[in-house]
């Protein structure tokens, strides 16, 4: 009985061995496993971290281009002010081929002087002070008190970029200091200079030293300041390639009047000449006829002396 009953499971495995389907399963069951472990080692980076939603995970797609982080966009030029809709702008930057009336917009009134606004002047509608803010991301290089200008901040950006803000009344910043765009500087105040304005920011934007019209620049990228740098340096080298031709002309107009006064005094000086001369020779000839006229006056006195010599002795001869 022990004898069969030992037996008894190798007789069902080898009937189980002799099955035809055997195999063909062994080798389906075989084949699923590696197909489920192939699945999961090619998923395996994209398992969502613990702590996040399945939601979060994001699979790349084939034309997906890299994603750029928000600090390394570019930044489009901001209007230094928190609330835009209640300000306005009541200095303009000066342009000489802006219009008369844009010109006279562009003057700030100083001491009984004008002078060329290199900025523009923010205002609040309702004349009360407000927050000045940070036109672009950038760095503080400069905080300082102006006595004409009130306190002045100067900020750094990238591609040699500046942007300045004076007339504050409070600064929020101090030097060295790294300020996103949109971030408080301090508010607006009063100066001196540009006093008429009431309470106002000044705000200048430069690009390699260069001073640029800020309101032509609102809500455009940084980028556009490359371009027009260009073009401004452009402009320069023209405007002094023309004020030099008009310097050279000036000369050579002045050279020609010189040459034309030293003519004219040459010819003057001739003339003066020639009636020197004429004088002298007429002096000489009243001259040469002194000699004969004071002969002639000597005869009359010869003359004269004689008839009263004869008339004297006329008188004695009557008298004896």
């Amino acid at each position: 009985m022990k004898e069969e009953n030992n037996g008894t499971p190798k007789n069902k495995w080898s009937q189980i061995y002799r099955k035809k389907w055997f195999f063909p399963a062994v080798y389906l069951v075989v084949a699923a496993l590696l197909v489920s472990v192939v699945v999961w080692y090619q998923n395996l980076d994209k398992v969502p971290q613990a702590g996040k939603e399945p939601g979060d995970a994001y699979t790349k797609g084939l034309h997906d281009q890299d994603a750029q982080e928000v600090v390394d966009q570019e930044e489009n030029i901001k209007m230094p002010v928190a609330e835009q809709a209640n300000a306005e702008i009541v200095t303009k930057f000066f342009e000489y081929d802006a219009d008369e009336k844009s010109r006279q917009a562009a003057l700030v009134l100083y001491n009984s002087r004008y002078y060329q606004s290199k900025g523009i002047d923010f205002a609040a509608k309702d004349e009360k002070t407000f927050d000045v803010t940070a036109s672009l991301s950038g760095t503080v290089e400069e905080v300082k008190e102006d006595p004409l200008l009130g306190n002045v901040v100067v900020m750094a950006h990238s591609d040699d970029v500046k942007t300045y803000y004076a007339s504050l009344e409070d600064v929020a910043v101090k030097t060295g200091d790294n300020v996103k765009q949109g971030d408080k500087l301090g508010t607006a105040g009063n100066s001196l200079f540009g006093k008429d304005n009431g309470m106002h920011v000044h705000f200048e934007l430069s690009k390699s030293g260069e001073k640029v019209n800020p309101e032509q620049y609102f809500n455009q990228p940084m980028s556009k300041l490359e371009a027009v740098q260009a073009k401004d340096v452009s402009e320069t080298d023209d405007n002094a390639k023309a004020e030099e031709d008009g310097q050279q002309s000036q000369d050579q107009d002045q050279s020609d009047e010189q040459g034309k006064v030293e003519d004219n005094e040459s010819d003057h000086a001739d003339d003066q000449a020639d009636k020197q001369k004429e004088e002298q020779a007429d002096d000489n000839s009243v001259d040469d006829n002194a000699p004969e006229t004071d002969g002639q006056d000597s005869s009359k006195k010869d003359e004269s002396s004689k008839s009263d010599k004869e008339a004297a002795e006329k008188t004695t001869s009557k008298h004896a």
